[in-house]
């Protein structure tokens, strides 16, 4: 196996849970969601805002966003518009070793 295959390989298997959550929430929105009406107070709905929040900063954090998003959609919130936190840029560094043959 290729470098560039394991690589590939790594990206699908860490993809899955993402792609899962994903999968879960269009189906609730096209199925479960028109069953109930617009009840959201919020824009974009909870169910959107938790697929941009997944597809924006991966499954875990996304899930904590959403989360945190419905424990604040309640009766007594006043609602309004609610966008995602944009993503946090990537702090990973390439540094390079040199190896030493001695």
């Amino acid at each position: 196996m290729t470098r560039q295959t394991l690589i590939r390989v790594l990206r699908l298997v860490a993809s899955l849970p993402r792609r899962a959550l994903l999968l879960v929430l269009r189906g609730y929105q096209l199925y479960i969601s028109p069953m109930t009406g617009p009840t959201c107070r919020y824009y974009p709905s909870c169910s959107q805002y938790a697929v941009i929040a997944i597809q924006r900063h991966g499954a875990l954090r996304g899930v904590l966003l959403a989360g945190w998003r419905l424990l604040r959609c309640n009766p007594w919130s006043a609602g309004g518009i609610d966008d995602v936190p944009p993503a946090r840029p990537h702090r990973h560094r390439l540094t390079h070793v040199a190896s030493s043959t001695s």
